[in-house]
């Protein structure tokens, strides 16, 4: 559980730390306001990928799934800053698939902690991976990480990517090529941007 007595006091600590005065009242609330906000962009330390993944259904036939744009947002633990953005989601099932849904709630339980991009798109993938039992999976991520633009190199605008593959997404790249193909379908077919190049 998120101990928000301590977070209202490092918050005072920090706050002093820079020199400023937590007595004034523009900043009378802001520990409370930190600690109540901490307790929710962090709520993932508290929840488990595979109570989202346990419940699945039947499947006649063994199609590609693919979950295209879930919005995320995440703190990077190096810095506690935050880095936002994308991702993409694919699975071959195995005779059984999971609520559209509970794609999405999987990210939101590993973007809501202390993270670094490169272990989110890990964990995303082997959560599928475990509790789905799928053929193969492939967890793609893009996003904009604030300690990169708000400090150090100051360069807005960056993207990172980061890209997880198991199972049959992992050992043949025909269905790489797949995952990356209907991703640029459905980014609008930008002739541009061939994500298969070099495949």
């Amino acid at each position: 559980m998120v101990d928000q007595d301590k977070i209202k006091e490092a918050v005072k600590l920090l706050l002093e730390g820079i020199g400023e005065n937590t007595g004034r009242e523009g900043l009378l609330e802001t520990p409370d306001r930190i600690a109540r906000m901490y307790g929710e962009i962090f709520a993932g330390m508290e929840e488990d990928a595979g109570e989202h993944l346990s419940k699945t259904f039947p499947v006649a036939s063994n199609e590609i799934v693919m979950v295209n744009d879930i919005t995320f947002y995440s703190v990077c633990e190096h810095h506690l800053m935050p880095f936002y953005g994308r991702a993409h989601i694919a699975y071959l099932p195995d005779g059984r698939v999971v609520g559209l849904s509970k794609l999405a709630r999987t990210v939101e339980v590993y973007a809501r902690r202390p993270q670094i991009q490169e272990q989110m798109t890990i964990q995303i993938v082997d959560a599928i991976m475990q509790h789905l039992h799928p053929q193969g999976a492939m967890v793609m991520l893009e996003a904009e990480h604030m300690c990169m633009t708000m400090r150090g190199v100051k360069k807005p605008g960056s993207k990172t990517v980061t890209v997880a593959s198991r199972g049959c997404f992992q050992e043949n790249l025909q269905w790489q090529r797949l995952f990356f193909e209907l991703l640029k379908r459905q980014k609008g077919g930008n002739q541009n941007e061939d994500w298969t190049e070099g495949l």
